[in-house]
């Protein structure tokens, strides 16, 4: 099970977010077919470019809650000052990856940015 979390600027247009999401995926030299879930922290729950991504390739959009993402955050790569005050983790993409993809779950790698979103990938642990 491959989580890819998604990080964005309020706005974030579909295109860029899946812009996001295959930059992260030729990152790691990794197909879409690999990715079974986008997700991302709650409070971006109404983010269009999110919600139109993942309807356009097909893949359901999981929500974190605060919990899921506190348990998750002190794994992250990368750090965002401003992440961290807007989100309450330093980075929205890695701690959705990684709550996503559950127990035992690791990241690929750091986040990948372009343009006002990010993506970040992690692999499920346990039972993956």
């Amino acid at each position: 099970m491959i989580a890819a979390g998604i990080g964005c600027r309020a706005g974030a247009s579909a295109s860029e977010v899946m812009a996001a999401i295959e930059a992260a995926l030729k990152a790691h030299k990794l197909e879409l077919a690999a990715v079974s879930v986008l997700a991302t922290v709650r409070r971006k729950q109404f983010e269009n470019g999110i919600i139109i991504a993942g309807g356009t390739l097909n893949l359901p959009v999981i929500l974190v809650d605060a919990e899921g993402i506190d348990d998750v955050s002190g794994r992250v790569l990368s750090h965002s000052g401003k992440s961290m005050a807007v989100a309450g983790t330093p980075s929205v993409s890695e701690a959705a990856a990684l709550a996503a993809a559950g127990k035992g779950s690791r990241l690929l790698g750091p986040r990948i940015a372009v343009g006002p979103a990010t993506c970040a990938l992690a692999i499920g642990g346990e039972g993956a």
